[in-house]
């Protein structure tokens, strides 16, 4: 932890002052090179007071990095179209690929740090936004660097005066660094009472007050050269937290699913077109509010998801959603955090995004198929249960829909599909491999179940024998779920 007296002027070792920043600038960038040949990754924070020099810092570490595999991100307030997304997406979509170091100049530290009426319960619900930000990349192979610049006020009101004869101070200045100025001790405190709450065992501070610019570059490129040969000679590897081939006491969810469920096709027309329609006006009304929805549909192959999507939208008018359909990741998605790719695809508020397989694939194929060690696995639940947290907190409606069938059921739609040349499409030799593992996927859903249904982002588990059942209970859940998240304000 950060104790105020931690945060005051720091004196350098003169064998650092001594050296030249290029040399410095190049021995990181040997290490950068390094780092393009792993699957690891490196993020640096440069956040700090107003005119305390973050763009000279972030010109001084980028300056002999080859910029085919650094990014620099700026980050302050939300554009008006960012602000329609959920507040996460515009940090996960600029965090590093694989072989990458991106640097943020501010970050989403930078409401965080500039609102000083921010306190209780909102300004909690972003240190939790922010430490599973961090921890999700750190589990992920990324090195998360965060320096905070610090001076006194003698020196900001020293410095503003320089920017002030700035030819560009129009865009060096702003009304926040005269704000700061004015009420120095209060945005002091609020700095430290930040610092000291985000100082994470991972993702530590460094707090950088040293006089000079130039001994600050030093400092900060010595900080980055040991902590980035630090990670590049460390294993990253972990134990799983417990062993899934361990038997699970106790009830397990997919056992209480009543698969004879079913409904005839006479009561299933006479029922559906209202049902639809009841739907389609709902996606209206949420978009009338400005309200985001976001759907999750998996479940075992061949259990329906495609059909059961075709009759939720049906009546729906396809300007007010989009279907995003997961397949085995491209070479740009994998080289990200697995969300990332998710991010990419949520819908803005007032819209719905529906997603046939989902990010549980990390907990499913992956963890079935052995894609993703079992502590990757297992880091995910909780990774996912933060990230839905996040998304209610951010007033997006999340639905989950698993939809089983047994696996006869299963063998019977397979040699359907196999026999109908309208359906051959949708039958490979993969599924029927798949098929051979249908055990090993049914452990995988319940414990998916068991590890993720949080009351705000409970799972539906539907019964899926009978498609026309399934196809209804979705629309009548869908319904009433619609119908409670509108009512609230």
């Amino acid at each position: 932890m950060l104790a105020p007296e931690l945060i005051e002027r720091q004196e350098i070792d003169p064998a650092l002052s001594d050296r030249k920043r290029s040399d410095l600038g190049e021995e990181f960038a040997k290490l950068h090179r390094q780092l393009q040949d792993t699957d690891k990754s490196m993020l640096v924070i440069v956040d700090g007071w107003e005119s305390s020099g973050k763009g000279y810092l972030l010109k001084d570490l980028t300056r002999e990095l080859d910029p085919k595999f650094y990014e620099v991100a700026t980050f302050d307030q939300a554009q008006d179209h960012e602000s329609c997304f959920p507040y996460l997406r515009r940090f996960f979509l600029r965090a590093p690929r694989r072989g990458q170091i991106v640097f943020f100049d501010r970050s989403f530290y930078y409401d965080l740090f500039h609102n000083l009426d921010w306190q209780g319960q909102e300004l909690a619900h972003l240190i939790e936004d922010i430490a599973f930000v961090e921890q999700a990349l750190h589990h992920d192979n990324t090195l998360v660097v965060k320096f905070f610049i610090d001076h006194t006020e003698a020196e900001m009101a020293k410095r503003i005066k320089e920017l002030e004869k700035d030819p560009y101070r129009d865009v060096l200045l702003s009304d926040q660094d005269y704000d700061q100025l004015d009420n120095y001790q209060a945005y002091r405190q609020h700095f430290i009472d930040i610092l000291n709450r985000t100082n994470y065992a991972d993702t530590p501070w460094q707090v950088l007050h040293v006089t000079g610019k130039k001994d600050q570059s030093r400092l900060a490129l010595q900080i980055c050269i040991d902590r980035l040969a630090e990670w590049l000679d460390t294993d990253l590897s972990r134990s799983p937290q417990f062993d899934f081939n361990q038997a699970v006491t106790g009830d397990l969810p997919l056992d209480q699913v009543d698969l004879t469920a079913h409904i005839d096709k006479v009561d299933y027309d006479e029922i559906k077109d209202q049902l639809q329609k009841e739907a389609g006006d709902l996606l209206y009304q949420a978009y009338r509010q400005g309200k985001g929805v976001i759907l999750a549909y998996e479940g075992h192959d061949a259990a329906g998801k495609g059909g059961n999507i075709k009759r939720l939208t049906r009546l729906m008018d396809p300007r007010g959603y989009d279907v995003a359909t997961t397949a085995a990741p491209n070479q740009e998605e994998a080289d990200h955090h697995y969300l990332w790719r998710f991010y990419r695809d949520f819908p803005s508020h007032g819209r719905m995004t529906i997603f046939d397989r989902t990010w549980y694939g990390r907990v499913l194929v992956e963890r079935v198929e052995g894609f993703t060690p079992d502590y990757r696995v297992q880091e995910a639940y909780s990774e996912i249960n933060q990230m839905e947290h996040n998304l209610v907190h951010q007033g997006y409606l999340v639905l989950k829909y698993l939809i089983l069938i047994d696996k006869d059921e299963q063998y019977d739609r397979f040699k359907d599909r196999e026999e109908n040349p309208d359906k051959q499409y949708k039958i490979t030799d993969e599924d029927w491999r798949n098929r051979e593992k249908f055990a090993a996927y049914q452990g995988a859903m319940n414990d998916m179940v068991r590890y993720t249904s949080s009351p705000e982002a409970p799972w539906t588990l539907v019964p899926g024998n009978n498609k026309r059942y399934a196809r209804i209970f979705v629309l009548k859940d869908f319904i009433k779920r619609m119908q409670a998240f509108l009512a609230t304000d």
